[in-house]
């Protein structure tokens, strides 16, 4: 930065005539320049501080990946509806909150009801995680993430809670929990389209208590009903999910091939 001299000299004074006929004169020249020296060094400094200020909210303000979103998917298991998840994704303050609630009925097997709540920085690293799932039995878990490690403390119906720490690669972790798919909305606003292409990224499924790592990779574009989508593959060690999203990135289609289920936005 250049160092701005706001200082400015007064040349020292000469007296031609008699002292007392000019001395008022070269007083009165001498104490206006040095207001004017005085206000040009303040209008400086307000103006040099102003810079500063503007400098360092420019720099704390962090362009986001994420946009508000909010809707409703519906959960097909061979085209027939098991349940439905309800999400938002809004920011307060710079921090961005992904949640959602998710009500299951299979057949075969008890209703359940899964929240989950992620809240997360502008791009995209997790801050702290909260979910419950209520069944037979009621579990919950929060989870506050800090220099690529992962705290957790899990309560479990009829056990003590206990701790366990997980320790990424990387800050810039994806949660994708069990049966909460706006997560996956939330992984394709991480995904750097600009740069496409095969990325990994280091993965944690909390009710699970599994870490591990996937990898994101553009699929195309195709067409559908009239309209047109990205497509995004995740890729798990045991796992292949395809993505379609819309052309804002928003999630509008998840497939599982493998189990036949897909996830519709309505």
């Amino acid at each position: 930065m250049r160092r701005i001299d706001s200082g400015r000299t007064v040349r020292s004074l000469h007296f031609e005539r008699s002292e007392s006929s000019v001395s008022f004169g070269a007083i009165r020249g001498q104490k206006s320049r040095c207001a004017v020296s005085f206000f040009a060094s303040l209008l400086a400094c307000l103006v040099l501080s102003a810079s500063l200020v503007t400098h360092a909210g420019q720099k704390k303000r962090v362009e986001s990946v994420f946009v508000n979103d909010k809707g409703k998917f519906k959960i097909l298991i061979n085209d027939n509806p098991v349940g439905h998840e309800e999400f938002e994704i809004t920011q307060n303050n710079g921090i961005w909150t992904g949640k959602a609630t998710t009500h299951l009925s299979p057949e075969g097997s008890p209703a359940a009801v899964v929240t989950g709540t992620l809240t997360l920085e502008p791009n995209g690293a997790p801050i702290s995680y909260e979910w419950t799932s209520q069944s037979d039995k009621s579990n919950s878990a929060h989870i506050a993430f800090a220099n690529s490690v992962a705290k957790m403390t899990v309560q479990l119906q009829g056990s003590r809670a206990f701790e366990q720490d997980l320790t990424f690669n990387s800050p810039l972790i994806a949660v994708l929990d069990d049966n909460l798919y706006y997560q996956y909305a939330i992984l394709a606003r991480v995904y750097n389209w600009n740069r496409r292409g095969s990325q990994t990224f280091p993965v944690l499924v909390p009710q699970e208590l599994l870490p591990g790592t996937i990898t994101v990779d553009w699929a195309g574009a195709v067409s559908a009903e009239g309209k047109s989508y990205e497509r995004l593959k995740v890729v798990t060690s045991d796992l292949q999910v395809i993505l379609y999203l819309d052309s804002n990135h928003r999630l509008m289609r998840l497939e599982v091939p493998s189990s036949k289920a897909a996830v519709v936005r309505e």
